[in-house]
């Protein structure tokens, strides 16, 4: 078994600017939306101190059952780089790290989005990949 991170990584275009795009990701309102979100739940907390060591919880009740997603701010360099830590401390008590870089690109722009994971999570590397694929298609309906 590998001691080495797994990376996971995921590019999408969106057509507004990378101001607009950066900032929905550090605004509770627009960020409640997407973040974290699943189609099947209920967000009922988003809090967040977008700051550098600023913390944030997303809470999103899924059957139920409320499933908090904790992490800290590390890197924030509007509009081009966030970096961030996040977990699920009811599932393990390990976090993964995410980082965030956005590219102007004609009148909108290209997001990154690279997440190093703990090597015991590789078999959620897929699983990893179809979320954020997921959450970063929601953004593009939130900001539409």
């Amino acid at each position: 078994m590998s001691t080495q991170p797994v990376t996971v990584r995921v590019t999408r275009k969106f057509s507004q600017s990378p101001e607009r795009v950066f900032d929905a990701f550090l605004h509770a309102g627009t960020a409640r939306r997407f973040l974290f979100a699943t189609e099947h739940g209920e967000m009922v907390r988003a809090e967040l101190v977008p700051l550098v060591g600023g913390v944030f919880i997303f809470t999103d009740r899924r059957a139920g059952e409320d499933v908090d997603h904790c992490g800290q701010y590390l890197v924030i360099e509007r509009p081009h780089r966030l970096v961030f830590d996040f977990g699920v401390p009811a599932h393990d008590p390990l976090r993964a790290e995410v980082a965030i870089a956005i590219e102007a690109d004609g009148a909108g722009c290209v997001l990154t989005l690279t997440q190093a994971m703990p090597a015991k999570f590789a078999e959620y590397a897929e699983r990893t990949q179809h979320g954020w694929t997921m959450i970063l298609g929601n953004l593009a309906k939130a900001l539409s």
